[in-house]
């Protein structure tokens, strides 16, 4: 017999959605999530150390999910990293997590993993320099701590969170020094046409850039950081132009912008290491963010009794993340017998209707052929293990195509981050040398634990005197 009839691993703006349309249905449910307060990236809860801020719509909309959460008395346990995830001999899904430093096991008919993206950051030379953070791991600062990542900060890369970081930082009291945008002009219009689906958000982002010209912040439309320069840490930034492929010209303009911070980022990756230890299916979709989780609208995978929810089943935004979570949770309580059946038409329409906003800045982050020619020989792809483009080209030269062969010889992705910073980085250089798709290269195997574990708590307590030790052979 199962603990849970379903467990929700996530509590994002999908997991929670899907978490409360399953309870009440009547669904025996638990709820894990790695944050200490439910909301996500998109809608993260301020710290407790924050006594007031001005309301932002994702601050409105994350105290209400965290308030409807607590109405409906789900089980939610916080601080939950999930490590482990496989099916039993009674044919149940058996889920390990960490929490307070003690190990758990439950059981469940279904998972609805809800895990959403994480950011991705093509590495230059210095980019493991203090100072040099994502810009998704700026918002992060933004929102949980009203705190800037520097007194003079560059923000580079491309996509919307370009804008809403400098934006940020600015309304947060800070000095923007430059904004670096792999972006034209040009890919910025047509993408606003795309946006028209939401005029709401469409004219925030317009709000925040009239900000940002009134500052007089100088902007670089269509360039990149070509290397980041310090010792010890940032001191100044060098950047190029770029051709229609992304790669820094050997003509025309290029600059050094003095710094002690940088924001830099590429888009989104979907976060698939759940999915992946549950042995789902995974396809490479460009347009989606790379690889995700193959799924249907309900977030069906190919795995009886596993969905997926939201952007690690392909990034289409926090505005059709609801509405995912809800199909997920329909499906799941279909699986499960639990419930009565919806007529799920309309519900289906508005996901794909608010996934169109979503879809149409992704588009603005699929990278371009030439983006991955920038990143130098001694650039560090692999920060846990400290591995450099040149080595990681060495080993793919004697013959080590795979992912898992790559890993083997360099041990790119065998750090702490368990290869979510480089695994994208590392395939797009084997890409360049093997000639091969994304597709055909793969992914590596995933293993448990998918998040690092203390020793303190796999060993627990036990005593050294109890240990069965034989005794000695005879000589």
């Amino acid at each position: 017999m199962s603990d849970f009839d379903l467990i929700v691993i996530g509590a994002g703006a999908a997991g929670s959605r899907a978490a409360m349309e399953a309870t009440k249905a009547g669904a025996k449910i638990l709820l894990l999530d790695e944050q200490a307060e439910a909301g996500g990236q998109v809608w993260r809860a301020k710290s407790p150390s924050i006594i007031s801020a001005p309301k932002t719509p994702e601050t409105i909309a994350g105290d209400k999910l965290r308030s409807d959460l607590k109405l409906e008395n789900i089980l939610h346990i916080v601080n939950a990293r999930v490590w482990q995830i496989e099916k039993n001999n009674d044919d149940l899904w058996n889920i390990g997590y960490l929490n307070n430093g003690h190990l758990h096991n439950v059981t469940c008919k279904a998972i609805i993993a809800a895990t959403g993206a994480q950011e991705r950051v093509i590495p230059v030379t210095g980019s493991q320099l203090p100072g040099v953070i994502g810009l998704a791991a700026a918002t992060a600062l933004f929102k949980q701590h009203l705190t800037t990542p520097g007194k003079q900060t560059i923000v580079a890369g491309c996509g919307p969170l370009l804008i809403f970081t400098a934006y940020e930082i600015l309304r947060l009291g800070g000095k923007v020094c430059a904004i670096i945008s792999l972006n034209s002009k040009t890919n910025w219009a047509k993408a606003s046409i795309d946006m028209m689906t939401r005029p709401d958000l469409l004219w925030r982002g317009a709000t925040w850039f009239a900000k940002i010209t009134a500052a007089r912040i100088p902007i670089y439309w269509q360039s990149t950081v070509t290397e980041i320069i310090g010792e010890t840490h940032i001191e100044s930034v060098n950047i190029s132009a770029i051709d229609a492929n992304w790669s820094a010209t050997s003509h025309g303009q290029k600059n050094n912008i003095k710094a002690d911070s940088l924001c830099m980022g590429h888009g989104l990756n979907p976060a698939i290491e759940a999915t992946k230890l549950a042995d789902a299916t995974h396809i490479y979709s460009p347009e989606l963010g790379g690889w995700h989780v193959k799924t249907d609208d309900f977030g069906r995978t190919d795995k009886a009794g596993l969905y997926a929810a939201g952007d690690n089943a392909g990034i289409y935004g926090a505005g059709a993340a609801p509405y995912r979570g809800k199909l997920a949770a329909i499906a799941a309580l279909q699986f499960l017998n639990i419930g009565k059946t919806q007529n799920t038409d309309k519900l289906v329409a508005k996901m794909k209707s608010a996934a169109k906003f979503g879809l149409a800045t992704t588009k603005l982050t699929i990278l371009r052929k030439g983006m991955i020619e920038n990143t130098q020989q001694t650039a560090i792809i692999c920060r846990c293990e400290a591995v450099s483009r040149q080595q990681l080209e060495a080993e793919i030269s004697s013959g080590a195509h795979s992912p898992n062969a790559i890993k083997s010889g360099t041990r790119c992705g065998m750090g702490p981050c368990g290869g979510r910073y480089c695994n994208d980085v590392a395939a797009l250089i084997n890409q360049t040398i093997s000639g091969k798709t994304r597709q055909q290269i793969g992914l590596t195997t995933s293993r448990p634990p998918i998040r690092p574990l203390p020793i303190s708590a796999i060993a627990q307590n036990f005593d050294y005197d109890d240990l069965p030790i034989p005794a000695p052979a005879p000589l």
